[in-house]
């Protein structure tokens, strides 16, 4: 499945949702759903800086196609955790860095309800995956 085709999806899925109060509901039951990591792939070199909360992103490269894989202590965060890996797991280095996810967050309206510790979370996992895909490009 394409990234934009999991994007219409995503986009289809939150059309449903009337308010932030359901959005918020809904990344909940996303972030709860979220598979963990093994306990040895929650450490220091797979911690991602710059969020308030622990998060661990762990991201491998096979055929040229990532699998980004992240855990977190906070339930919020590890819905948007669940919707990042949804949306770029399987996806080429190059859809990747291609792809306008805030964009996505915006249009959905998941972007305009965090708070400001929140939105930079999520811009530094945003940030961790580009660079990710960034590296497996350069390989």
């Amino acid at each position: 499945m394409s990234i934009e085709t999991k994007a219409a999806d995503i986009r289809e899925e939150f059309s449903w949702l009337e308010d932030w109060e359901a959005r918020y509901a809904h990344l909940i039951d996303l972030g709860k759903a979220n598979p963990p990591l093994a306990p040895d792939e929650r450490s220091e070199e797979t911690r991602v800086r710059g969020c308030a909360s622990q998060v661990w992103m762990v991201t491998d490269v096979a055929a040229g196609r990532l699998d980004v894989r992240a855990e977190s202590d906070a339930i919020i965060v590890s819905g948007l955790i669940a919707l990042l890996t949804r949306l770029y797991s399987g996806e080429t280095a190059g859809d990747i860095l291609k792809f306008d996810v805030k964009a996505l967050l915006d249009e959905i309206g998941v972007t305009g309800a965090l708070t400001a510790q929140r939105s930079n979370g999520l811009a530094s996992m945003l940030t961790r995956i580009r660079t990710d895909a960034q590296a497996a490009v350069s390989v």
